[in-house]
């Protein structure tokens, strides 16, 4: 492929990941209602340190230009890591690059033993995930034979390959040339291209690499997990491999060997800091960690998760279609936490169920008064039943107050026994057993004694006193 219709493509892609101009740059569109928004894309390695493992100038080496590369003015020059006009250090990967005044980061030649299996390595520490679209390396000598890309899907994380780039992808790196996937393939595999292999040109030949080009998902990225997390780096590694020569290394002249080294003048990643479209901006936070300035009641480094008290439905990444903002759990105004709940979600079509009710509530969003609890309305405090335990049917009052009593019991606490009854224990009330003959009106409702006509006597005024007779329910009280 052509670079400027590749670079054409990368843009594409670039623009797919970009809010449009006056669109997308807020969080909130002018009616306040939330909206996906992203942090600007940029050069995520500019000025960004990265480590190499190799670099010339110390001890201090002379190196040999090929001859056809451009701006050549001497064959030979010196690499001296000591000297500020002669060292090749690690800081020009990400300087302003100028095609003018070109300043290049460059490794030991093969004098000291650069060539395969002696690999060179580049790794950029990014210091949090983001999204990348491209990687582009403009090498200031030929390119190589034979390099690699790989990242870390998360800080500290293995390293993944991201993509091979050799004339012998079989011989170096055990993979079969393929530059793109057919549907319901794995989409988060490398591609090994001999595309940018050739040991032409010998200066200033570029290195595009698309993250996303060649898989089906690309244009559907939103719905696609996978690509999500096939773009998400927190570093990146260049490992550079074998170098490309002419053949004439293996007589071992030492000009030759002086004239094969890697060189790179710049090294751009394209890229947004990865905030899951719910936030604009990253910035250090108070322990200079690279996080998002989360909007849409979202929390994270990546605005990965809800906020406290904000998981009424699942967290979501904000898309074109819905910001998927976090929403806040509704608890009643009776409690401050609360954890999203999948099956309520599934039910009900809200997952925030609360904790630690107050005001003696309970259910999901403290709707209800707590079991054996009642209140008048909805908006007071809820208050004990305090129903008595032996004249209950059940300890749960109506919205009154009142309680459900035993047969033989009244009351609005159940508390005392029926005219006709006395004594409430746990089975509830005994009848009163007073002889209607000898006794007026009801029993004692707690000592169940009976009150005596005139002339009779006994607990349940059933008999006579001494020196009368014919106890008669007709006789005057």
């Amino acid at each position: 492929m052509a670079l400027v219709p590749y670079l054409c493509l990368l843009a594409l892609l670039s623009l797919r990941l970009r809010p449009a101009a006056g669109v997308m740059d807020s969080c909130y569109d002018p009616q306040g209602r939330a909206q996906r928004c992203m942090p600007a894309f940029e050069n995520v390695a500019f000025g960004r340190e990265v480590r190499v493992t190799n670099t010339c100038g110390s001890p201090p080496e002379d190196y040999c230009l090929q001859m056809g590369a451009r701006d050549t003015t001497k064959l030979c020059q010196r690499c001296d890591v000591a000297d500020p006009l002669r060292h090749h250090n690690a800081t020009y990967l990400t300087d302003f690059h100028s095609q003018e005044e070109s300043t290049w980061w460059q490794s030991q030649s093969m004098a000291f033993g650069i060539q395969h299996p002696n690999s060179v390595n580049l790794t950029l520490h990014l210091g949090k995930s983001y999204d990348i679209t491209y990687v582009r390396l403009k090498f200031h000598t030929s390119r190589p034979e034979s390099f690699a890309i790989y990242k870390r899907g998360q800080l500290d994380g293995p390293w993944i390959p991201y993509q091979y780039y050799s004339a012998s992808c079989g011989k170096t790196y055990r993979k079969q040339e393929r530059q793109y996937l057919q549907p319901g393939e794995d989409e988060q595999v490398a591609f090994c291209t001999e595309e940018f292999s050739d040991i032409s040109p010998l200066s200033g030949g570029n290195v595009a690499f698309s993250t996303l080009e060649g898989r089906p998902s690309a244009y559907s990225f939103d719905k696609s997990p996978v690509l999500q997390e096939w773009v998400t780096s927190t570093d990146l590694l260049i490992s550079l491999n074998r170098l490309n020569t002419f053949g004439d290394d293996i007589f071992k002249d030492s000009k030759v060997l002086q004239s094969y080294y890697y060189a790179i003048s710049d090294f751009a990643v394209g890229g947004r800091c990865k905030c899951n479209g719910h936030a604009n901006e990253c910035a250090p936070n108070e322990e200079g960690q690279l996080v998002c300035l989360c909007q849409h009641n979202t929390t994270g480094v990546d605005c990965e998760r809800c906020q406290a008290f904000h998981q009424d439905r699942p967290w979501a990444r904000g898309t074109a279609e819905s910001a998927n903002e976090c929403l806040p759990c509704n608890c009643s105004g009776r409690s401050v936490e609360c954890f999203y709940d999948r099956e309520l979600y599934r039910s009900t079509g809200h997952g925030g169920h609360c904790l630690n009710c107050q005001d003696n509530t309970d259910g999901p969003h403290c709707e209800r008064c707590r079991q054996n609890y009642y209140r008048w309305d909805g908006q007071s405090a809820c208050q004990p039943c305090n129903c008595n335990l032996a004249g209950s049917l059940q300890l749960q009052c109506d919205s009154s107050g009142a309680c459900m009593c035993k047969a033989s019991v009244t009351g609005w606490k159940c508390e005392r026994c029926r005219a006709g009854f006395h004594s409430l224990s746990a089975g509830g009330c005994s009848p009163c057993a007073c002889d209607p003959a000898g006794s007026v009106g009801t029993c004692d409702p707690n000592s169940g004694r009976c009150s005596c006509k005139e002339k009779v006597e006994g607990y349940l005024c059933n008999r006579c006193q001494p020196g009368s007779f014919n106890l008669q329910p007709h006789n005057p009280a």
